[in-house]
Parts: structure tokens; C-alpha cells; sequence
């Protein structure tokens, strides 16, 4: 059992994961019987209420809970180890003395994936990263045993969890890495060494912290040291920044995007060469896009059941790798019609004769824009829910104007929204449409629940912290 003792677990063990190695990784010091030494985890998690028999539990402190509180009920669940930043008294079970807790899992995530024979897809970028994952996670699908990054788990807690969670029926693993500021990404790449790395855009997000383009640009291709050797790069040729990156560790890139013909920059600089390209694209609103994929293995027609021109070039992104990992132009054309969106991103809601379109996982400018194109191609009575955008730096207020443009020459019928920097966006749309400004979510909430009616079209939009899901389940209460 790949060199692990026989332990009582109702689950496969982790292969190589034993105690012995995972002080090792660690960096720790063991404490226990020495005869468990050669035993292998089941699982590892940082929630104490998601052990399991033979689980190691990484106990995380944070600002309000200590989950070093929690390690003697997590014995009697039947944890096979713990980690802990302070020597134990009197344990039920081994430990591994570490200097911290949250490095360590780092260290043993990293560990664990480079033990494990499996292809690994690291996915960045700016905007559309859930949706692309999800994407190219249905097409390798027709393929593959395929583990995916799920819901929010993209950072320095979520993403060694996620790689914990691989197991031996896993051939693939679609890793989503978010970041927000200069070194994160070294770090995360160090747990993933992805085989193959995807960069969706280089856009407006994370400023605070980045400045500029060309600092997200930076932060995010510091994943390029990190991926193993012969790694492919998958980019986006239609951005600006992306396109210039035409060799990585020595190999070709390989590029996307829309039409044959590479574009021009705004600076004058001609973009790159798509080896993977979509024509006749065709906007169905709500039911989708269609358009024709073309690649060096042949061309095949796309069609895509989440609305939005950008899930066209995650389609693209999803026949790049699934060329790269020896997919058939038939099985991609079946991941791609087969994808499905998630809560929050892009999720079309059919309730009380209303669409609600919910996508308020998260915005910035590119996917405010993003959304409202997809809104401009409803049916019935147009409205815009929109919310304040996070982490935009000094130009904020422009960011945030430039919105109420778009909303504007969009032809939304109907504005809502609310939020200090959202008032931005009412001054932009003007007379163009109905504008409905609120001081808070909950007035604006009570009063949009009262103004919608059968047959109108809802976008649901603002950062995360404005928590506009409780906007959308007003809504889904409507009866």
C-alpha cells in the first residue's frame, strides 16, 4: 500500500503520506509511538468537524478561532495525527511540533503533489479564472479522473487543501490560483508545479497591491519558475500583455483567441500568432454562444451552453489544454457543450417569470463589462443590480465611472445599485435609463424586490464584500 502501514480508515490512504514523511516535509519534530511512523493519512484538513478516521488535522489560528482548542476532540474522532505549534500534554495520538502550522501545509502540500504522478493545469489571470477552470475541467473530463479546484479554494489555505484532496484514481488535477499581491503566486506554484499553465487576461483587479498592468503581469507569470520541466504555457493572444510572452523556460507559448489574424496593441505592436482560434461567433443571449474552433488537429463547431462572448475564449482555453493533454477534437467538442457554471458565476436563474442572472461571486471592471454585455443580449425589461468593486487603487472612482459608461451604451433599461464608489455609476448612466441609487444594500434590496416584475431580466453584480448573494436570494423568494 505504497509503503504505508495497513491503518483502519473508511477511505484510500494519501500514497506517501506517512507520519515519518510528513515530519520530514514539515520540517517538524515527531512525537508519538515510533511503530505509527510507517501508518499513512487518509485525508488532511484544517475544519476539526471534517475528520475522519486516519485524517491528520492542521490546526489553523486565526483572528477570533484557535484550532490548536480543538485537538483532543479531533483524537476522538479518530484523527491518525495532528500538527501543532506548541508541545502537547499528555496527546491521544502523535504529533508533528512545527514552527507554524499554516507554512507546514504548505510545505506538505507541496510534497504530496510532486509524489504523485498526475498532470497538473495551474489557471490564473485576472478575470474568468472559476469559469475557464470549470471549462477545461469538463473537457478533460471525457477523458480523465479530473479533481478540480472547488468553490473559493484558489489561495495559500485553499489551494493545499485542494491538492490534499487528490487521490489514485486521479489522472488530472485543474488548479486555480488567485492572488492579490507580488510573491503570493511563487508560493502557490510552488504547492501546484503545474505541467500546464493557463493565463486567462491581464486586467484591472488587485491595484491596491499591484499598481499597475504590467505589476499584474509580473505577479502573475512568477507561476513561469515554478512548473515542471517541458512545461507547456497557455495564453490568452488577444491581451496586450499576455501576447509579448512568446517564449517561456525556453519552449513556445501557445496562444488564443478570436479571428486568424493576430491584432494589433494599442501601443502599435502587432500580437501574437493563435495556433487555436474561434470564427462565426454567435451570441444566443441567454441560451449561449456558438462559434467554429479551429486548431492544427482540425476545426469543429463549439457550442456553449453559459452566455458571454468571454466564455467563448474559455472554450479556447479548454481545447488548448485538452490538445496539449491528447484529447480527440470530438471528446473537446463534448467537454465544451457538457460545461456548466457555478452559483455566482454567470448562473442563470429562472424564478417567478423573472431571469435572474447571478453573478455576484465577485467583480472588477473587465468582468462588470463582461456581465453587462451578457445582459444587453436579454429579452424583457433590462436591470442592472450593481455594487461597489474592491481593490481598484487611486483610479477608483474612474474604474468605477467608466461601468456607468458601459451600462450606458449597453441600452440597460433599469439601474440599481448601491455602495459608496457605485454612485460613480448612476453619475455616468445620466438620463440614458432608469437610475435608482441607494444608500444601502438593504434599502436598495426592499425596493428592487417591490419594482421587478414577470418577464424582466436581473443581473446581479458587486465584489464580494457588499454580499450581493443576499440580493439574489431576495429575489429567488419572490413568488
Amino acid at each position: 500500500m505504497n509503503g504505508c502501514k495497513e491503518i483502519n480508515t473508511a477511505g484510500n490512504v494519501m500514497p506517501n503520506l506517512t507520519l515519518a514523511n510528513i515530519a520530514k516535509a514539515c520540517e517538524g519534530t515527531y512525537f508519538g509511538d515510533e511503530a505509527m511512523l510507517d501508518c499513512c493519512i487518509a485525508g488532511a484538513v484544517t475544519d476539526s468537524r471534517k475528520v475522519e478516521a486516519g485524517f491528520l488535522f492542521i490546526p489553523i489560528k486565526g483572528a477570533r478561532v484557535d484550532g490548536h482548542d480543538f485537538i483532543s476532540a479531533v483524537f476522538e474522532q479518530g484523527a491518525l495525527a495532528v500538527l501543532s505549534e506548541h508541545k502537547l500534554t499528555n496527546p491521544a495520538g502523535p504529533y508533528i511540533l512545527v514552527e507554524s502550522t499554516t507554512e507546514a501545509m504548505k510545505k506538505l502540500a507541496a510534497f504530496y503533489r510532486r509524489s504523485l504522478n498526475i498532470k497538473v493545469v495551474g489557471i490564473t489571470g485576472s478575470v474568468g479564472k472559476t469559469s475557464t477552470k470549470e471549462m477545461i475541467a469538463s473537457v478533460l473530463s471525457q477523458k480523465f479522473s479530473v479533481l478540480k479546484t472547488e468553490g473559493n479554494f484558489n489561495n495559500e489555505i485553499g489551494l493545499p487543501l485542494t491538492i490534499f484532496g487528490i487521490r489514485g484514481e486521479h489522472e488530472v488535477a485543474v488548479l486555480e490560483m488567485g492572488i492579490s499581491d507580488f510573491g503570493e503566486m511563487h508560493r502557490l506554484a510552488t504547492m501546484a508545479n503545474p505541467d500546464i499553465c493557463v493565463i486567462t487576461n491581464i486586467g484591472l483587479c488587485h491595484l491596491e497591491n499591484l499598481g499597475t498592468r504590467d505589476g499584474i503581469l509580473k505577479a502573475k507569470t512568477e507561476v513561469f519558475s515554478h512548473m515542471t520541466e517541458n512545461g507547456t504555457v497557455i495564453l490568452n493572444g488577444d491581451d496586450d500583455k499576455l501576447c509579448k510572452k512568446k517564449e517561456v523556460n525556453g519552449r513556445p507559448a501557445v496562444f488564443y483567441g478570436l479571428d486568424e489574424a493576430p491584432k494589433m496593441a494599442e501601443d502599435g505592436t502587432l500580437m501574437a500568432y493563435k495556433q487555436i482560434y474561434a470564427t462565426d461567433v454567435r451570441n444566443l443571449g441567454l441560451e449561449g454562444m456558438c462559434a467554429q474552433i479551429h486548431t492544427p488537429q482540425g476545426d469543429f463547431e463549439a457550442h456553449i451552453a453559459i452566455p458571454g462572448e468571454h466564455n467563448v475564449y474559455n472554450a479556447l482555453a479548454g481545447t488548448a489544454v485538452g490538445l496539449t493533454l491528447g484529447l480527440t477534437i470530438e471528446q473537446i467538442a463534448q467537454g465544451i457543450a457538457a460545461a456548466q457554471t457555478i452559483a455566482g458565476r454567470t448562473n442563470v436563474i429562472h424564478r417567478a417569470g423573472m431571469t435572474i442572472i447571478d453573478d455576484c461571486y465577485n467583480a472588477n471592471p473587465v468582468s462588470m463589462k463582461a456581465s453587462i454585455e451578457v445582459l444587453a443580449h436579454s429579452k424583457g425589461r433590462r436591470i442592472a443590480v450593481l455594487g461597489d468593486m474592491g481593490e481598484l487603487g487611486t483610479d477608483e472612482k474612474a474604474l468605477h465611472y467608466g461601468v456607468g459608461e458601459a451600462v450606458r451604451n449597453a441600452g440597460i433599461d433599469v439601474l440599481f445599485c448601491t455602495g459608496k464608489l457605485a454612485k460613480e455609476y448612476a453619475a455616468a448612466v445620466v438620463a440614458s435609463c432608469d437610475v435608482h441609487y441607494f444608500e444601502n444594500r438593504e434599502e436598495m434590496t426592499s425596493t428592487l424586490c417591490g419594482f421587478v416584475r414577470e418577464g424582466d431580466t436581473i443581473l446581479v453584480k458587486a465584489s464580494h464584500f457588499m454580499e450581493f448573494p443576499k440580493v439574489v436570494e431576495a429575489l429567488r423568494t419572490l413568488a
